[in-house]
């Protein structure tokens, strides 16, 4: 009988190896790190985003670090397991504190922020000629996108989250396209399987695959890998001081566009710099205003989910009404945010862990808390 059950345990083990390497790539990947994590770029091939040789160094302010958070701020951002608060104002940092053994040189995932980053390169891809304008056919460059409902596709469509597409913007299922996209391998398989199924630039709906698509226009239109684009266009110009580090599907693949630019709070302050300054930055203008000043404007043109003028997002970058202020930011889903103040020349970065979950007027609660305490901090 013992020599029995031992064979069935035995047998039982082998067959749940076998299921195990029977699986999908990204689902071994997905039941092995279960839930994704700002250091995860260490679990995947990345593609470094180089920096010049003549980097820009944030200056600080008399008023550095000597004033002292209220403790409701402090106990918001422990709360929510923050890693990285800065605030800079006229352009000089003033409060800036790390927590968990994280500096000013770490590295952690932006996740969704990535989105802004991706936007800011079809500007630079309209500047530099190579896209004709946000109101061009997608199928331009994307050859399946040529033919049927997929022909109405604009990149404008793309930039506001309105292409009508059939991308499942879910993350809880481990079949959905969300999770083949971040823990899997083939990320030009998912693009060819991506169509327009409702008319597009009516109704916002937030798909990452929108993100993906626009990824896979810049690099057609350049010829070019998103992050080879990224270093020559916005880190090297911008003048960041650590190399970044863009998540890949695969050794040499595909950059995961819609997350996974992994980079620190200092230099991530670089991206609120060129909105406050208007795309001028570091001795040049590294992206037109005119873009600029579309993508951080609403695109009320269009319905958002109650059905109402979309208020909220503009070209991949979400804007928040605050104090009679419009504030664009870049957001990630643990809680990375990028604020860009331009009435107060002030920029705010918060990295962390995690997040409100709960909403006010389509924006994580504690949107408002980060805001607040570096209002407070400028004042």
């Amino acid at each position: 009988m013992a020599k029995k059950n031992k064979f069935r345990f035995s047998f039982i083990i082998v067959l749940l190896i076998g299921i195990w390497f029977l699986l999908p790539h990204h689902l071994r990947m997905a039941f092995t790190y279960w839930y994704p994590g700002i250091e995860d770029y260490q679990i995947f091939d990345n593609r470094t985003i180089e920096v010049s040789d003549t980097p820009f160094t944030w200056p600080t302010a008399k008023i550095y670090n000597k004033q002292e958070l209220k403790a409701q701020w402090r106990d918001t951002l422990e709360h929510y397991n923050t890693i990285a608060y800065l605030v800079i104002k006229n352009d000089s940092i003033i409060y800036e504190e790390y927590w968990d053994g994280y500096s000013e040189n770490s590295h952690s995932n932006s996740f969704s922020a990535a989105k802004s980053i991706v936007s800011l390169l079809i500007g630079a891809a309209i500047d530099d000629g190579f896209i004709n304008s946000v109101d061009q056919a997608a199928g331009d460059f994307i050859p399946h996108l040529k033919t049927g409902k997929n022909a109405d596709l604009r990149i404008r469509n793309l930039l506001t989250m309105s292409s009508g597409s059939n991308w499942d913007e879910s993350y809880s299922s481990p079949l959905s396209l969300t999770t083949k996209a971040y823990y899997g391998n083939n990320l030009a398989s998912l693009i060819k399987d991506l169509h327009v199924v409702d008319d597009p630039g009516v109704n916002y709906s937030y798909k990452s695959g929108d993100t993906q698509l626009l990824a896979e226009i810049v690099r057609a239109a350049t010829g070019q890998n998103l992050g080879s684009y990224a270093s020559k266009k916005l880190w090297k110009p911008l003048g960041a001081s650590n190399e970044a580090y863009w998540s890949l599907d695969k050794n040499d693949g595909h950059e995961k566009a819609y997350c996974c630019f992994n980079s620190n709070a200092r230099d991530f302050a670089l991206f609120g710099a060129l909105i406050n300054h208007k795309g001028f930055w570091n001795g040049q203008q590294i992206i037109s205003e005119a873009y600029l000043n579309e993508a951080t404007t609403p695109a009320k043109y269009l319905n958002d989910e109650d059905g109402l003028p979309l208020n909220f997002y503009g070209f991949q970058y979400w804007i928040v009404d605050h104090e009679g202020m419009q504030i664009p930011y870049a957001r990630g889903i643990l809680g990375q945010y990028i604020f860009s103040i331009p009435e107060k020349n002030a920029i705010i970065v918060r990295l962390g862990h995690d997040r409100n979950k709960q909403k006010t007027n389509h924006h994580p609660t504690d949107v408002y808390a980060y805001l607040n305490m570096g209002l407070e901090l400028i004042q």
